[in-house]
């Protein structure tokens, strides 16, 4: 059966020859293959949130000779990437007879030695420029350039122009123990996991004691934790870890005052206060129904102004400023949201929305931020104290033996009315949001409500807000898992006021940024983890495990046509788990708590009755796969009801006989949890991101007995035998 592509009728026309210009995806084919055309006045409106006209056809012919004017104007590309340890071709735009000549300037400031050849460029055809003839040559990148982010200087008679070079390797090594064998941890929501110190909700120090617990009790060598970026300032909080107001800075909320250097220093009046402060929030650890983070944070937040009206020493002064140093706008960025946030309050509605009115340069701003000098000094100090009580946690997972230690999860986007949007707008296309288009699964396709990021500012910028966000990330952990990793590659955008079936896919360069994640990595020896489920291209398949990133296996998904696959059958490069956060713990999964919660809801797009016959024949389907491969006793799968922890526990050796690489267990799991953590297509309908750790009977288990359970010693069996 032939490919079905658009015609050469279509790619002639202006607008589809724009959109494909700039990366956006005129056409595409759905889950099921199904071949679908972007309308015109979607092309439009996306071609808009790039800041591009091409609201008629002239207007669209002009657009296409800016842009073609600008890239060949250009003596280089803005951005750049060398894979280090090859020769690289960087193809310059030059006049038919002139000779270009380059340098490097290292990412230490220091001059490049070595010597940098030029060639011939690649032979495309010229560019007619306002009557300049433009060809091409091509500056050779030397194999022992080292990895960094470097500039490249160009020259070309008396013009000289800079691009950000990118050397970076050419895939993220396997760490040791992964070459010949696995690794094995846990995956745990960390505001769920409550200790008797914990202020009602699972926090920094918390993590702490669980990573290293973790080791100690079970041998697991990492934790893989929800998202902990940052998040509002005063509540209402957000429950979802997905939808942060920024990705760069991390979540404060998360602080554990007592941890804080100075709180031992504190007068016995403050610490009274302090502790006063803790004991109200006290009954919340033993609340098994729901966490409730407004009430933990309108105590905790009073405690930590306390700690930090106190003061610091002049030692930890330094640390503070050279930490606000290294941050740089960022954190202002940061802390300026925050104090604007405190001060006038959710930037939401039309009247006194102070985002839509003012901008990082308005006076207004200015002004609020000499008003309050003490608050945004506050706001910069939480992030601080965040970092350092994170940064901690993740040195007591190394010194108590983990070979990675905490897995943080990278969010596909921001919220759009979050800080990083609201300081740098340019970073964002405006007018779109990203989703996903109709599937199986969602038939009217998703909206996230999350601004993409401009591929167009990316590399204008070298990838900048890119590389400092992986950067941030692996600087407090050892792996990052990243959700949605296909948005490397490619997003899809959805117009303003349009429906999520109504968008395009916008394509980004994945080289480069799958090159910034092997920088990241490789300096941090750590391991990148890419959430690809779902349907994957298969360039994107092989992408991915060229360049040392691991996908994921979920068991309950390993299936075709209602067979599933033989866990010994699955690719080795993937993080290995029974579920995900989205899915029931195992034992609700086997009483079809999945599919009660749809039916409770109204989520249901045909009758329960088949729906729940699907689960069953499901459920059936994975029995005779752990039956088969001899992980599960067949008596114990005829008589599931009376078998479940049995079951479980053979969905876990099921796991241990694959050849992944990492393998995770749910915490959720361990302790016979039966409520999913999170139900999509919902928002208050269901308490997502809102369900404290709880036993088989409902009951709280604490963080100090957590890994002294029997279900956690049976795991802990099953993955070092």
């Amino acid at each position: 059966m032939s490919e079905i592509t658009e015609s050469e009728e279509r790619l002639a026309r202006p607008l589809i020859r724009l959109a494909k210009l700039v990366g956006v995806g005129t056409s595409y084919l759905g889950m099921s293959h199904d071949y679908h055309e972007i309308d015109d006045d979607v092309l439009i409106e996306v071609l808009a949130a790039l800041g591009i006209d091409a609201s008629s056809e002239s207007a669209q012919l002009i657009a296409i000779r800016r842009i073609l004017n600008e890239r060949y104007a250009r003596l280089v590309a803005p951005t750049v990437l060398h894979i280090a340890g090859s020769e690289d071709r960087v193809l310059v735009n030059t006049g038919i007879l002139d000779v270009p000549s380059a340098s490097i300037t290292l990412e230490n400031g220091e001059p490049y030695q070595g010597t940098i050849e030029v060639g011939p460029g690649d032979g495309s055809q010229a560019y007619d420029l306002d009557g300049t003839f433009i060809s091409n040559a091509a500056v050779v990148i030397p194999a022992d350039l080292p990895i960094g982010y470097h500039t490249l200087h160009v020259k070309v008679a008396d013009r000289v122009q800079d691009a950000t070079l990118i050397s970076a390797p050419d895939r993220v090594d396997l760490l040791d123990p992964m070459k010949g064998g696995s690794l094995w941890g846990w995956m745990a929501q960390l505001y769920s996991i409550r200790s008797s110190n914990s202020w009602g909700v699972g926090d920094y120090e918390d993590l702490k004691t669980m990573l290293v617990d973790a080791k100690q009790k079970t041998g697991a060598d990492f934790v893989l934790i929800n998202p902990v970026h940052a998040a509002e300032p005063v509540s209402p909080l957000t429950p979802s870890p997905y939808l942060p107001v920024s990705r760069r800075l991390i979540n404060f909320t998360y602080i554990r005052p007592e941890a804080i250097a100075e709180y031992a220093t504190l007068s016995e009046g403050d610490k009274n206060a302090v502790d006063g402060l803790h004991a109200d929030t006290e009954p919340l650890n033993g609340d098994s129904q729901l966490i409730d983070r407004d009430a933990m944070w309108r105590s905790k937040m009073h405690a930590l102004w306390i700690i930090f009206k106190a003061g610091r020493t002049a030692e930890r002064q330094s640390v503070f400023d050279q930490f606000k140093a290294d941050c740089g706008s960022d954190l202002e960025a940061y802390a300026t949201w925050c104090l604007c946030y405190d001060k006038w309050g959710a930037p939401n509605g039309e009247e006194g929305n102070w985002e839509r009115k003012f901008n990082r340069n308005s006076p207004e701003i200015a002004n609020l931020r000499k008003q309050y000098p003490d608050t945004l000094d506050f706001y910069r100090w939480l992030e601080w104290i965040a970092a350092e009580q994170l940064s901690s946690a993740q040195q007591a997972a190394k010194d108590a033996g983990m070979h990675i230690g905490i897995m943080s999860d990278m969010a596909v986007g921001v919220h759009p009315s979050g800080a990083d949007v609201w300081w740098n707008p340019e970073r964002f296309a405006k007018g779109a949001t990203v989703g996903a288009p109709p599937d199986m699964f969602n038939q009217q396709g998703q909206n996230w409500s999350q601004p993409p990021l401009s591929p167009i500012n990316l590399e204008t910028t070298g990838y900048e807000a890119y590389r400092n966000m992986v950067h941030g990330m692996f600087a407090r952990a050892g792996a990052v898992r990243i959700d949605h990793i296909l948005g490397l590659f490619r997003l899809w955008w959805i117009p303003e006021n349009r429906s999520a079936m109504d968008g395009a896919y916008v394509y980004y360069d994945s080289d480069i940024m799958l090159g910034v994640l092997a920088i990241e990595a490789s300096r941090a020896g750590g391991v990148v983890v890419g959430e690809d489920l779902g349907v994957v291209p298969d360039h994107v398949a092989d992408s991915l495990s060229s360049h040392g990133i691991l996908g994921c296996a979920v068991e309950w998904f390993e299936q075709c046509d209602g067979v599933f696959r033989a866990p010994s059958q699955w690719r080795p490069y993937a993080l290995a788990s029974v579920n995900t956060h989205d899915l029931p713990p195992a034992a609700g999964y086997l009483e079809y708590e999945h599919v009660k919660i749809r039916e409770r809801l109204g989520l249901l797009t045909g009758p329960a009755e088949e729906f729940e016959a699907s689960a069953k024949a499901e459920q059936d389907a994975m029995l005779a796969m752990l039956v088969e491969q001899g992980y599960l006793d067949a008596d114990f799968a005829e008589h599931r009801e009376d078998h479940e922890a049995d079951i479980v526990d053979a969905l876990y050796h099921a796991l241990k006989g694959s050849p992944c690489k990492l393998l995770a267990a749910s915490i959720t799991d361990a302790v016979g949890e039966k409520r999913a953590q999170n139900q999509p297509g919902t928002n208050n309908e269901y308490p997502n991101w809102r369900i404290p750790l709880a036993d088989a009977k409902g009951n709280v288990v604490p963080l100090e007995t957590l890994f002294d359970t029997p279900g956690a010693q049976r795991f802990a069996q099953i993955f070092n035998s």
